[in-house]
């Protein structure tokens, strides 16, 4: 279960990562509970992730080309800096007592800005961290401290939120990069596993588009994860709404539907680090689980069930994306890998700006159960579509796994 935490860099990665995540998840629990507290409206918190997203979906290709282009370990030192800056900026808004909705949504979108580039080099870095080999289990590992990190967010977020104020949530993310900086700098790099970088020619966008629509295991793995991500994965309005509309219990329920979902999350990502390889069942049986369970959980009568779903639709949820994360990584091939992740991010990510508003005008109109249910019943359908489509047209293939994987998945065709 941690056998890439043999590798010295890996622990360096792993470590500061923990310690920021669980300054992200803070933050972000105070961010959707700041925007509901200032606007009282689902609507604003989905336009907040939607904005947060949305340089994701426009600009998230552009960011696979940059990664591939320049060190990766540099460019992290780079976003993870900027991150930190852009939260202590919003913490001294709070505290000063001036913060306005548009302050919170400019900080967001310049969040989303940033991870256009941090996002897509640091799932390519894990693969020059650690060797094929170890790559499915450093991939889930790095899961598990995300939803570890995801137990203890929102929870501190929750007292922060009910002693102080959500600037105390932004400043502990803000000072949480220090961590992954110190990583990044400590770390041997004659000891990474490097990859050649991309030389700047014309036609990158395109190259990277041919390559994954000439390979149907890529191709249908990232419609399934792009329609999964826009209709299933908005919990910030999902979660809040039910704290606040559906069981009135405020920001206290919602940090526990939060940490919930984190403690199903981790026990996925454990599970997934222990699992030899990933294939495409697992990837849709987990998608359609997932929205069943989405489904079922709308209709939930009280809340104490209603919080035991919650962790099923984290633990189906993480499933769905180590695996999928990991199926994209390990059948790409290293030249290509970061304009390919980028492309998993923005179909991934990048779909908030559709779903998130969506999802909160569906529950301002018609309620957070009918919210729920219309995200989990369209997950489960595309996870029924895809993995039909997957299944027929794996059968005249010798030697895949099932679902399309061929053995040869490495090498690449020009």
């Amino acid at each position: 279960m941690f056998s890439s935490l043999s590798v010295r860099n890996y622990r360096l990665f792993l470590i500061g990562q923990i310690v920021s995540n669980i300054g992200t998840w803070a933050q972000s629990t105070a961010q959707d509970w700041l925007v509901l507290s200032l606007t009282g409206s689902a609507t604003a918190v989905g336009v907040t992730v939607a904005l947060q997203s949305l340089p994701m979906l426009c600009f998230g290709l552009y960011g696979g080309v940059f990664v591939d282009r320049w060190n990766k370990r540099r460019t992290l030192l780079a976003t993870q800096a900027w991150l930190a800056l852009t939260a202590l900026t919003l913490a001294t808004l709070i505290f000063s007592g001036e913060v306005q909705v548009w302050h919170v949504w400019l900080a967001a979108f310049v969040v989303g800005l940033t991870t256009v580039v941090d996002n897509p080099a640091r799932q390519a870095f894990v693969s020059e961290i650690v060797d094929n080999s170890q790559l499915q289990n450093a991939v889930s590992l790095d899961a598990a401290n995300f939803q570890f990190a995801r137990l203890l967010g929102p929870a501190l977020a929750g007292v922060m939120l009910a002693s102080t104020n959500a600037g105390t949530a932004f400043l502990l993310n803000g000072l949480s990069f220090v961590a992954p900086l110190a990583g990044l700098m400590l770390m041997r790099a004659s000891e990474l596993h490097c990859v050649e970088r991309t030389s700047r020619t014309k036609g990158q966008l395109r190259e990277v588009l041919r390559y994954v629509a000439g390979r149907s295991d890529l191709l249908w793995t990232l419609v399934l994860v792009g329609l999964v991500g826009t209709f299933g994965f908005n919990f910030p309005v999902y979660l809040s709404a039910f704290a606040d509309d559906v069981f009135h219990t405020g920001v206290g329920s919602y940090s526990l539907f939060n940490t919930m979902m984190g403690v199903g999350s981790l026990a996925g990502a454990l599970i997934a680090a222990r699992r030899g390889s990933a294939v495409k069942r697992v990837v849709v049986g987990s998608a359609f689980a997932f929205g069943a369970t989405e489904v079922v959980a709308s209709a939930a009568p009280s809340q104490w069930l209603f919080t035991l779903f919650t962790a099923l639709i984290g633990l189906f949820g993480v499933t769905i994306n180590v695996t999928a994360n990991t199926c994209v990584q390990t059948g790409t091939a290293p030249a290509m890998r970061g304009r390919v992740m980028a492309l998993y991010m923005v179909v991934f990510l990048g779909s908030s700006p559709i779903g998130a508003p969506m999802a909160g005008w569906i529950a301002d109109a018609y309620g957070a159960r009918v919210a729920l249910a219309v995200g989990g019943g369209i997950s489960a359908a595309a996870a029924i579509g895809i993995g039909f489509v997957l299944s027929r047209a794996s059968r005249p293939r010798q030697g895949a796994d099932g679902f399309g994987n061929h053995p040869d998945a490495q090498s690449v065709q020009h």
